[in-house]
Parts: C-alpha cells; sequence; structure tokens
C-alpha cells in the first residue's frame, strides 16, 4: 500500500516570459516547494511561481520593495497581509487549501547567477524556489545566524532532491 503524501501543498507556475528550458521547468519548480514544504513539515496551501524577466521583476521590487533594481527572487506572502482571521468558514469537507503566496523569479538573473556561480540552470531555479518558499513561511537572512539557518535548509532540501551543491 502506497504511503500517504506528507504535504497537500499545490504549486502553479506560470511561464510569463514564455522561456523554452531544454528540461521540464515546471516539475523541477513544484517539485523543490514541495520538497521545502515537506522538509518544513507544511501540510496544505498553495504556491505560485512566476516566471519572469530582469524588467518585470524590476517594476516589482521598486512598487513592493521601493528597490529600483532587478533582483533574483521576490517573495509576497499571503499571511503577512491578514491581520486577522478570514471571515469566510468552510466547513471540514469542503476545506479549502488557503494560499501561502507568490514567489517571482527573473529567469535572466538566475541564468547569469548560473553561470556565476557554475551550476546548472536546474540547480539555480529550484534554488531561488526553495528560497523563496522559506521566506513565504517565515525565514529571513538579515542577520548571520539566520542566514546560516536558511541557507542550511536550502542546501538540506536541494540535496535531498538531488541537486547538491558541487563546489569544485
Amino acid at each position: 500500500m502506497a504511503s500517504e503524501p506528507s504535504t497537500r501543498v499545490t504549486v502553479e507556475v506560470i511561464n510569463e516570459v514564455n522561456a523554452n528550458f531544454p528540461f521540464d521547468a515546471e516539475a523541477l519548480l513544484a517539485n523543490a516547494v514541495i520538497a521545502a514544504a515537506e522538509y518544513e513539515s507544511i501540510v496544505s496551501g498553495e504556491v505560485v511561481v512566476s516566471l519572469v524577466d530582469d524588467e518585470r521583476i524590476r517594476e516589482l521590487n521598486r512598487v513592493y520593495r521601493q528597490k529600483d533594481t532587478s533582483t533574483d527572487v521576490l517573495s509576497f506572502a499571503i499571511q503577512e497581509s491578514l491581520d486577522t482571521e478570514p471571515d469566510i468558514f468552510f466547513p471540514e469537507e469542503e476545506a479549502v487549501d488557503a494560499p501561502l503566496g507568490d514567489i517571482v523569479i527573473s529567469v535572466d538573473t538566475a541564468a547569469r547567477q548560473a553561470e556565476e556561480y557554475q551550476h546548472s540552470l536546474q540547480r539555480e531555479l529550484a534554488f531561488l524556489a526553495v528560497h523563496g518558499f522559506l521566506h513565504l513561511i517565515g525565514y529571513d537572512h538579515m542577520t548571520a545566524e539566520q542566514e546560516k539557518e536558511m541557507f542550511g535548509r536550502q542546501e538540506a532540501i536541494l540535496t535531498g532532491i538531488g541537486l547538491k551543491r558541487v563546489v569544485e
């Protein structure tokens, strides 16, 4: 008998730039986010991952973070914007998975960083998806201690899905 998956997190990938990858980017990103959810014991939720170009992520960064520059990944957690419990009640049999938030990844920046760090585009995209997901659920890297914890989790998750960092 097959065991039940430990998470019901669903992932929608939107390729806004219609990038053609030599691999299944949608499956890669969904697997990375689901692996992160399992690692963090997140039972259910919905995540949207959007692939954009540098121009679009710069616009989002300017509007939402007041930084007029492109970046590799942005996360928009739904929970941060909720001050109170939702007004809608769903009976258990009609429960829906609450949205966790959106992750926006610049394909342009991911490609540059993959080359710079001398690893595959697959690893870089998965890294950014996991990084974005950890931000969605409350992790940050503002201090050295936070960075060590968050980056350690990222590497454990990526290693778990076969994308271990190779340092030469």
